[in-house]
């Protein structure tokens, strides 16, 4: 059984495409679970954001983005003290092995491939959201 929370739970979305990033929003914000939601269009934006308070309780990163990559973000991400805790999920149309062995020496916690498939791909947005924010226990970064 899930704990109510007193705050919302925070995701910072990191996704340069406007239509993914709206199908992922769409899709958690069907449930009852109180979030809020930031989008990042590009690396920089991403870091501003994680620099400003309050931190997200979950990242969703897309690996192929504009300006700074979906890579060199979550490195700068899990090289911080401050930011390493915050889980990273990365949500990305790649399935080449060298972007899944990199994002997982630079220590995301988890790698997910893109459906194509609509239904498929609402399936893992959903699967995320259970998981996340049904299951893990996180540290609170208020």
């Amino acid at each position: 059984m899930k704990e109510a929370r007193a705050r919302p739970f925070r995701i910072l979305l990191v996704e340069d495409n406007p239509g993914d990033a709206d199908l992922v929003q769409e899709i958690l914000m069907e449930s009852d679970d109180k979030k809020e939601i930031t989008v990042a269009v590009d690396g920089f934006e991403a870091l501003r954001c994680l620099r400003e308070a309050p931190r997200p309780d979950l990242i969703l990163l897309d690996l192929n983005l504009p300006k700074k990559s979906g890579r060199e973000v979550l490195e700068e991400i899990k090289t911080t003290e401050a930011l390493q805790r915050i889980p990273v999920v990365v949500l990305t149309s790649s399935e080449a092995d060298d972007d899944l062995s990199d994002v997982y020496r630079l220590h995301a916690n988890c790698y997910l491939a893109k459906p194509v498939d609509l239904e498929e791909f609402i399936k893992v947005v959903r699967a995320i959201e259970q998981f996340w924010l049904g299951f893990v226990k996180l540290p609170s970064f208020a």
